[in-house]
């Protein structure tokens, strides 16, 4: 049975662990959904969150070769979190503002920037209803969507 996973890995900010993290997928052929990286205020570590999924042998295998990687401080398997994402798209300006304004605002997003041609919209919720919005919005024939990918922090 195949289960998808969210998992946080601290870090020490330092050139090449990123890819250290994603040649350790790459070599074993796990997949990688998301992957987000921001240093953790006011220390030296950063905080990758990284959606994958597989198999439950598959999952004990990442987080025990994430475990051995020597720039990796800590892995956290989360169970009870919070996940939320981000959606960045363009809108034609011939299409009606108003409709997609009321969209944005049922997904916590809104217009942050209207161009000559083109408005650019923002959304920010949970991962499942991010895709329910990027499909709602194929409506407004949008020129560009641009996701985050998830960020997630325990309860």
């Amino acid at each position: 049975m195949i289960e998808r996973r969210v998992i946080s890995v601290i870090v020490l900010n330092e050139h090449g662990v990123l890819t250290r993290i994603t040649g350790l997928f790459a070599a074993r052929g796990y997949n990688i959904e998301s992957l987000t990286v921001a240093p953790i205020p006011g220390s030296k570590y950063s905080r990758l969150t990284i959606v994958t999924s597989g198999s439950l042998r598959v999952i004990e295998q990442i987080i025990k070769q994430l475990h051995k990687l020597i720039p990796v401080y800590k892995v956290i398997e989360h169970t009870d979190l919070i996940e939320k994402e981000m959606v960045m798209a363009k809108i034609p300006l011939e299409e009606r503002l108003a409709d997609v304004e009321a969209l944005c605002r049922a997904y916590n997003g809104n217009i942050v920037n209207i161009g000559q041609d083109s408005a650019i919209i923002m959304a920010a919720d949970e991962p499942s209803r991010i895709a329910n919005f990027v499909s709602a919005l194929k409506r407004f024939n949008p020129k560009e969507i641009v996701r985050s990918g998830v960020v997630a922090i325990e309860r």
